[in-house]
């Protein structure tokens, strides 16, 4: 396995950074590309923005954020957030996004990924897939795909889905338990791991990460890579401590 990859999120709307408690309640933590010059420097091995109300908006991500956070960063940049068309991903990317991360019109529309992955690369294509936990007959694996930040479910296994979409061109999964998400209370280690049996490809864990032992459970449970917001804006944790505390506890992660 490779080294672990630690990555701060900045979710974002009217261009300042916000987090909330599952997608709701949403709170100011500052200014996007200084947070982002600040993470790197900390050691942060890459960062996503999410702009959480472009799907509603009927939008693509702000070009100008994702072009003032580039200009700050050296490191890999996702970047998701209204994304409809292999053009939305092509305009992203020519902002300086390095990925784009696709939900809500991926589930709407599947071959979005196929386009974009046969345009850029599936190198360049993540599958935002945000889920949360069912009793639902028509979802074997427990989990439900959900869409437009959490507000609509589709019906859709997650398990499934996310062998549909590598099967695409997918080349990343951004997996984020939304009963989890803005919580503390740990990742959803069941649902990092219904994904890992489904798919080979490398796995984001996003959702409830507090503090190493987090994300050390996480990567046990089959994660390539830990994402965290609140526990880095809100100064709990510099990235560079983090890494510190992971690699005591067996984690090997990227310096």
């Amino acid at each position: 396995m490779l080294n672990v990859r630690v990555i701060p999120c900045l979710d974002v709307r009217d261009g300042r950074v916000v987090k909330g408690v599952r997608f709701d309640n949403l709170e100011d933590q500052g200014d996007p590309a200084r947070l982002a010059r600040r993470y790197e420097r900390e050691g942060a091995d890459e960062l996503v923005i999410l702009d959480v109300s472009a799907t509603a908006e009927g939008r693509v991500a702000r070009f100008e954020t994702v072009g003032r956070v580039r200009d700050e960063i050296s490191i890999p940049l996702t970047v998701g957030g209204g994304v409809r068309t292999a053009e939305d991903a092509g305009a992203l990317l020519e902002a300086g996004a390095d990925r784009v991360a696709v939900n809500t019109a991926a589930v709407e529309r599947p071959e979005v990924l196929s386009e974009i992955a046969t345009r850029f690369g599936a190198q360049c294509v993540v599958l935002a897939l945000d889920a949360g936990a069912t009793s639902d007959e028509a979802c074997p694996s427990g989990f439900e795909v959900l869409t437009h930040s959490g507000g609509q479910r589709t019906g859709f296994d997650a398990a499934d889905w996310s062998r549909r979409a590598a099967a695409l061109g997918a080349g990343e999964i951004l997996l984020t338990s939304f009963d989890r998400d803005g919580t503390r209370s740990g990742y959803d280690l069941a649902l990092i791991g219904v994904i890992r049996e489904a798919v080979p490809l490398p796995i984001v864990a996003s959702g409830g990460g507090a503090h190493a032992g987090h994300m050390c459970a996480a990567v046990e449970a089959g994660a390539d890579a830990v994402l965290a917001a609140s526990i880095f804006h809100q100064g709990d944790w510099s990235i560079g401590r983090l890494k510190d505390r992971l690699q005591q506890l067996g984690v090997a992660v990227r310096r």
